[in-house]
């Protein structure tokens, strides 16, 4: 990548660092993905809504907030983020009535095959939006207005 567009990805906040203070991006590519396609993801580390959250993946890096279907991808995603961050970013998980009936899914579209919910989540009272946590890689719901770093796939 020629080290213009590193910086202002850096200056941007979507490129995560080797290294956090390096300004060298570093990507982890999915071990599983859906359609036989490979993700790349990044940890955005300047917080945002989750929505503006989903709208910087699609506009910044022509991707989506990060969907999660197998145990070692979320162990790979929680090290990733801790590398960068001590919150809990989002990731494209939320949980809404559909029908009258309290469902989980995902920003992509993509089936809901697995899930690593904390004990008393995902919370029914509201529509949720979901963090990874970088201590317990536990999933936990939270109010979608809060600002959180986010993990892109791409």
């Amino acid at each position: 990548m020629p080290p213009c567009l590193l910086l202002a990805l850096a200056l941007l906040g979507t490129a995560s660092a080797s290294h956090p203070a390096s300004g060298h991006p570093r990507d982890v590519p999915a071990a599983t993905a859906k359609g036989g396609r490979r993700f790349y993801y990044a940890v955005v580390t300047s917080r945002r809504s989750y929505s503006r959250a989903e709208k910087h993946c699609r506009e910044v890096l022509r991707g989506e907030l990060a969907s999660v279907h197998s145990a070692a991808l979320n162990q790979q995603l929680k090290e990733l983020a801790r590398t960068y961050t001590h919150f809990s970013p989002w990731i494209g998980a939320f949980t809404t009535t559909a029908n009258g009936q309290w469902v989980s899914q995902w920003s992509d579209a993509s089936p809901w095959n697995f899930a690593n919910w904390a004990p008393t989540h995902p919370h029914h009272i509201v529509t949720t939006c979901t963090t990874l946590s970088t201590r317990d890689g536990l999933w936990r719901s939270r109010p979608c207005f809060l600002l959180r770093p986010f993990i892109c796939q791409y």
